[in-house]
């Protein structure tokens, strides 16, 4: 069980007793055999999905290298996919991270970026403060010249409700240090993710 969840004090029974509350309301019967057993599933799935309550994102940068003769040119991460869920109507947001820094004099291995973003990621979310709170994460812990992220993901409390409109992504960023104050820098970031001219201003 997740941090958050223990320093409630919900019990997994009382968890699963909000799903048949739940499963009730939608007009079903949770006696019913097809869902004798969905309580304790969603709630496995909770534990799963809201993982990230019980991580330090800021963990995963702790451990760093010095050893990398002097190099101070942009790091890259694309493509790093993610799952998390809409804290206004709890309903998945998918979509992908692309995390860049300007390193000092030390960097971090490459999947502590990819664990960061699950750790925010696997909360209930708004993209806006899943994008601040990563590159704030690598800025504050990793000290860098510059941090880039940027996030596209699709929303389904949109594609499946209210509006219905598919195909459709959100695309937010946060540049910070160099990358805020050099648009060459930013620029080139936005070239290695393929998001060419569209972001700059």
């Amino acid at each position: 069980m997740s941090k958050h969840a223990a320093d409630d004090g919900v019990t997994q029974q009382q968890a699963e007793e909000a799903v048949r509350t739940l499963l009730r309301w939608a007009g079903e019967d949770p006696a019913r055999e097809g869902l004798l057993d969905t309580p304790k599933r969603v709630v496995k799935a909770y534990k799963d999905w809201f993982s990230g309550y019980g991580e330090d994102p800021a963990e995963y940068l702790r451990r760093t290298f010095k050893e990398v003769e002097g190099y101070d040119e942009m790091v890259v991460l694309r493509d790093i996919e993610f799952e998390s869920h809409c804290e206004h109507h709890m309903a998945p947001i998918i979509g992908r991270a692309h995390v860049g820094y300007l390193p000092t004099c030390r960097v971090v291995g490459i999947s502590k970026l990819a664990r960061v973003v699950e750790g925010y990621a696997r909360r209930f979310q708004v993209q806006e403060k899943l994008t601040a709170q990563i590159a704030n994460c690598i800025q504050e812990n990793l000290q860098p010249a510059g941090v880039a992220v940027v996030i596209d993901a699709s929303h389904e409390c949109m594609t499946t409700r209210g509006v219905h409109k598919r195909g459709v992504s959100m695309v937010t960023s946060q540049m910070l240090g160099a990358f805020r104050d050099d648009a060459r820098t930013r620029a080139e970031f936005l070239d290695f993710i393929g998001l060419h001219g569209s972001m700059r201003r």
